[in-house]
């Protein structure tokens, strides 16, 4: 890795240091001040408080870069891009669930090459840059190494979601049905955890149908340098969507046959031969 992207590294843990320090002053927080955005979305003042902050650290370090926030848009131009989702789980940080985390990436050229995953109530941070290897751990100093597993067959395999409401608008949800049903296990993890646990190991198979650039951009360094794969849930590499699929690689061709759409026909052909089992 070059000395740049070092020190973009060493950059982003500072600031996800900065978010940390807003984000657990404010969970639980009595006078938390949540509204709603105009897509129905929970926003409060602690993810615009991280936004602002991150972009305030950004406009001194790195005044040339551009920045894209979940909050407040874009601002910058150029090759360089960074990409930050305050609080990526709002719902579960409003109601006390410790499942929250801040997503920092760096894009080069739109593709994702330096990214760090904090999630201060559970006490974790995921970090990953280009060709440097995926690392888990409480900071850059103290990191071990995390790969994903070796599960062969979805049959074999453990999969983790967000929720189902979203695979039945996209109008895929007779396929992921259908994986539900030949996994092994299943659980729904949610949001940044379930990525975060294909690149351990843990998990086999995250996916979700519907999600935004500041919802995977951080995401994609670290399933990748643990060794794994992630794509649209149509196949396309990166953070580009539509939705996401990250896998640990083996599973991979096989969970996008599954989720492919499906015309009219084939529907009812699989619907009558699924009532007859």
């Amino acid at each position: 890795m070059s000395d740049a992207l070092t020190d973009d590294l060493r950059l982003a843990h500072m600031l996800a240091d900065a978010a940390d320090s807003i984000t657990l002053d404010r969970f639980r927080a009595q006078d938390l001040e949540v509204s709603l955005k105009a897509d129905h979305t929970e926003v409060s003042d602690a993810d615009q408080a991280v936004e602002q902050a991150i972009r305030r650290i950004l406009s001194t370090a790195r005044p040339r870069d551009g920045f894209h926030g979940e909050e407040s848009g874009d601002s910058g131009w150029g090759p360089r891009r960074w990409v930050v989702d305050p609080i990526d789980g709002t719902a579960n940080f409003v109601r006390g669930v410790p499942v929250w985390a801040t997503l920092i990436a760096l894009l080069v050229d739109d593709i994702p090459v330096v990214s760090v995953v904090s999630a201060p109530s559970l006490a974790r941070r995921w970090w990953a840059h280009d060709s440097g290897g995926a690392f888990t751990g409480k900071g850059l100093l103290n990191g071990r190494p995390i790969h994903v597993s070796g599960t062969t067959t979805v049959a074999e395999s453990f999969l983790s979601y967000s929720s189902l409401n979203g695979w039945v608008r996209s109008g895929r949800g007779h396929q992921f049905g259908e994986l539900l049903r030949q996994a092994k296990r299943t659980r729904g993890f949610g949001d940044f955890w379930s990525y975060m646990l294909v690149a351990e190991g843990a998990v086999d198979i995250a996916t979700e149908p519907d999600l935004a650039l500041h919802d995977m951009a951080a995401l994609v360094p670290i399933v990748t340098e643990a060794g794994g794969r992630f794509t649209s849930i149509d196949g396309a590499l990166g953070a580009s969507g539509p939705g996401a699929l990250a896998t640990n690689g083996r599973l991979h061709d096989e969970v996008l046959d599954l989720l492919a759409p499906i015309d009219d026909g084939e529907e009812d052909s699989l619907i009558i031969a699924r009532r007859a089992l």
